[in-house]
């Protein structure tokens, strides 16, 4: 018999705060983060604004003696990093990392506390690059080749004549592998605070994070750990990582707009796009009696999951017919079967909803299928249009926000500047009180794959 899975412990790192009641207080005024860009000069992208989080640094969420590590954290993982230290403290846990403050005796054993964290492809600083492609350059290049492409060469990069790793690659700095490696996220988070059992990195872009909380919430229900972290962080605001998603097509074009929020329009067809953003959500979860045991608050249970592939990788606009994702159709079915629920026992849904009509369309699709006539019912709580895509930072973020809801009995409010079809409930409104017993989380990657949760109101 498999054990009960609950969420004692929420903790983010977003552009509307850091923390997460921060951010649940901005979603119930109605308040957004997407703005002109500051931390790297977009003035040669057709996309200028997005989603910042303003004075964050991992430095404050870490032991004193492991602040040394700092030099080789990207932006995720100190996002990563922050958000755990967050979500423990919102948990009342005790962990490794209060062993400076004298604390010795940690809630669970490190081997019962597992960690599973989804990580995007951590785009490298174009600084740390440059730096080293201006040395791979070969012996004899003429002042006109170096003015034509630079004198940049492939060989060179590698070899410089006939000595192995002489080239230009080897005056990348020594550590820099460390620092950008996926499973980073999750080596810095466990290192910090012990966790010992089953580890885990996911990189499926926005359905990290839904799929690492699923993970997570199995390695429980299997007996082998007694609490674990589970979320995601993300953060492609630097020249590489915006040129990458500039080329994929869904970032909107702002124009003279200095007001993200009406740029961001889910499920509206003309709408330009989304918004690139960061941040990031580490959810605690614990064995149900376990956390009872240690009068643990608990904020909703996980009550299902399901994962699905969708059809072949594609880009926009989609040849292949992405205006029906039968993935995450299939995903949200596994998720109420293992929840042991219908459709109908839905009372609201966190998609993903991120503003790109092409890909918002095959969302729509899905939950139609699903949920037939009755979606024109049940309200949808949307993030996009207040921060923007997290990318795989965003399903830890949705399925905290399902999770207070359940707990508030309220859905925050909806911002919306455009037009979205009849049959959805994405129009702007504000913040009110609602009976929920079951919220319905979901997101999709280009990648196509699929994860749905199933977040049932504490018992």
């Amino acid at each position: 018999m498999s054990r009960k899975v609950v969420i004692t412990g929420l903790g983010t790192v977003t552009p509307l705060g850091t923390g997460f009641y921060p951010l649940w207080e901005a979603l119930v005024a109605g308040k957004s983060a997407l703005g002109p860009l500051t931390s790297l000069d977009p003035a040669g992208f057709p996309s200028r604004l997005g989603g910042e989080i303003k004075g964050f640094s991992a430095r404050d969420f870490m032991p004193k003696a492991y602040r040394k590590s700092l030099k080789v954290m990207a932006r995720d993982i100190e996002i990563a990093v922050g958000a755990a230290k967050l979500a423990v403290d919102d948990a009342n846990l005790v962990t490794r990392a209060h062993a400076e403050t004298g604390q010795t005796q940690t809630t669970y054993p490190s081997e019962r506390v597992g960690c599973q964290i989804g990580a995007g492809l951590i785009a490298a600083e174009a600084g740390e690059l440059a730096a080293a492609m201006a040395t791979a350059v070969p012996a004899g290049v003429t002042d006109a080749d170096r003015a034509f492409n630079g004198g940049f060469s492939l060989k060179a990069w590698g070899t410089q004549g006939d000595t192995p790793g002489s080239g230009g690659m080897n005056n990348l700095p020594p550590l820099w592998m460390l620092k950008y490696l996926p499973n980073m996220l999750a080596c810095h988070v466990t290192i910090i605070h012990g966790n010992e059992g089953p580890s885990n990195t996911i990189t499926c872009a926005e359905a990290s994070g839904l799929l690492c909380i699923g993970e997570g919430s199995r390695v429980i229900e299997r007996g082998a750990a007694d609490a674990t972290f589970a979320g995601g962080a993300d953060s492609k605001l630097n020249v590489v990582g915006f040129l990458r998603w500039t080329q994929a097509g869904d970032l909107a074009d702002t124009g003279a707009e200095t007001d993200g929020s009406r740029i961001v329009r889910p499920y509206d067809p003309q709408s330009p796009g989304t918004l690139m953003s960061e941040g990031g959500g580490i959810l605690i979860l614990e064995e149900a009696s376990s956390a009872a045991a240690r009068g643990a608050r608990v904020y909703a249970e996980i009550a299902g999951f399901g994962a699905a592939q969708s059809s072949p990788p594609v880009l926009p606009p989609y040849p292949n017919g992405r205006d029906r994702n039968d993935g995450l159709e299939r995903a949200i079915a596994a998720a109420l079967r293992d929840a042991g629920i219908g459709a109908e026992a839905i009372d609201a849904i966190v998609p993903q909803a991120k503003g790109a009509p092409a890909f918002d369309a095959g969302e729509a699709q899905a939950l139609r299928r699903v949920f037939g006539a009755r979606l024109s019912r049940l309200p949808l709580v949307t993030l996009a249009p207040a921060m923007g895509d997290l990318y795989a930072g965003y399903g830890a973020v949705q399925a905290g926000v399902a999770a207070m809801c359940l707990r508030e009995q309220r859905v925050p409010a909806r911002i919306h500047a455009g037009r979205c079809p009849g049959d959805l409930r994405a129009e702007a409104g504000e913040s009110r009180e609602a009976t929920l017993n079951h919220v319905l989380v979901c997101a999709s990657s280009m990648g196509g794959q699929n994860a749905a949760l199933v977040l049932r109101k504490a018992s």
